[in-house]
Parts: structure tokens; C-alpha cells; sequence
């Protein structure tokens, strides 16, 4: 959904300076450089936060698999240990 609303965001950037240029004689109106660079920001933003986020999400998988496997190792030597005897 964030990649979306991203891409919405610039698009919808783009589409108005292209219509506003061609519409308005050959000029952009101030209000609509306004749009357009917060449309760029929120969009640049919302890809840059997703990104960060899903980072640091792989991040905390990779964590918490690695101590749960060796958790289960070390119950499973234990109980191997308790076989054998």
C-alpha cells in the first residue's frame, strides 16, 4: 500500500506540472511548485520509511530465528543427553 501512495503521490506531481505548464501559457503557478515538491517529499518519504522499516524488520527475523534455533538445539541436546543415559 506505501509503494502505491508513493507512486500516486509523484504521479499526481508530475501530471500537475505537466497540465499546469501546458494549460497556463508556458508557466508553472507558485502554488503548483508547492504540490508538486510536498508530492515529491510525501513520496520520497513514504519509499524511503517503507524501505528503512522493512530493513530493520528483516533485521529482527534474522535475530529472533537464529535464537529460537539455537534455543531448539539446546533443548533437543538435552533431551538426547537424558536418552542416552
Amino acid at each position: 500500500i506505501a509503494y502505491v501512495i508513493a507512486i500516486v503521490m509523484i504521479g499526481s506531481g508530475i501530471l500537475i506540472a505537466f497540465l499546469s505548464f501546458f494549460l497556463n501559457a508556458f508557466n508553472i503557478a507558485a502554488g503548483v511548485l508547492i504540490y508538486i515538491a510536498q508530492a515529491f517529499c510525501v513520496g520520497g518519504s513514504i519509499v524511503g520509511a517503507s524501505a528503512y522499516f522493512k530493513s530493520k524488520w528483516m533485521e529482527f527475523d534474522t535475530r529472533a530465528d537464529s535464537v529460537i534455533n539455537r534455543k531448539v538445539n539446546e533443548i533437543g541436546a538435552k533431551i538426547n543427553n537424558k536418552q542416552d543415559k
